[in-house]
């Protein structure tokens, strides 16, 4: 997360994902409630690879444009027979808008339940991730510490593996404990 671009319109970060020693993927990201025009997308990208990255000769290939639901709420699992997955189906974190991991922890338990028991029903995880989920998601919208400051402490003052195991919900109390008690308090 590479937060050295403008939080004026909330929290932002850029990140870079290579692909290979000569391509890589650059994605955007910002909080915010309400959209801006794409083309406001597009100038920031640009500004990023331009004025950080200090890149002049390159070529953008290929776009995509996306909107996590960065919300608390909680979507329906099952709706009668139909079992919902993804977003849909509650597996995006409500706090990171991550999505991906949990939906293929939710399908391997479904497949382990259904061999198991021939019924697909898995549990929902502890509410305790909702709660933490909840608290930040209200920080970053009433913008009462910047997101910056959070998610840079939160890596700098912590594992990166523990950082990880707590955002993929596998963490114990212990290490919850330790992992809040290192983020700045609120004014």
């Amino acid at each position: 997360m590479d937060f050295r671009v403008s939080q004026q319109q909330g929290t932002t970060f850029c990140y870079v994902l290579p692909l290979n020693d000569k391509e890589a993927l650059i994605e955007y990201t910002l909080f915010t409630k309400e959209l801006l025009p794409k083309e406001d997308y597009d100038k920031e990208l640009r500004q990023y690879i331009e004025q950080i990255l200090h890149l002049t000769d390159y070529e953008i290939t290929e776009t995509e444009f996306g909107v996590i639901p960065m919300t608390n709420y909680q979507f329906e699992r099952r709706q009668n027979k139909i079992i919902n997955i993804g977003t849909a189906g509650g597996q995006t974190k409500g706090s990171s808008g991550y999505t991906f991991y949990f939906i293929q922890q939710h399908s391997k338990a479904l497949v382990e339940r259904l061999l198991k028991t021939g019924k697909p029903f898995v549990a929902k995880p502890p509410s305790r991730f909702h709660f933490y989920d909840s608290i930040l998601l209200h920080i970053l919208q009433h913008n009462t510490l910047p997101g910056k400051q959070i998610f840079s402490t939160l890596f700098q003052k912590n594992k990166v593996q523990d950082v990880l195991t707590f955002l993929n919900n596998e963490s114990n109390l212990a290490q919850e404990l330790k992992i809040i008690s290192s983020l700045p308090t609120m004014p």
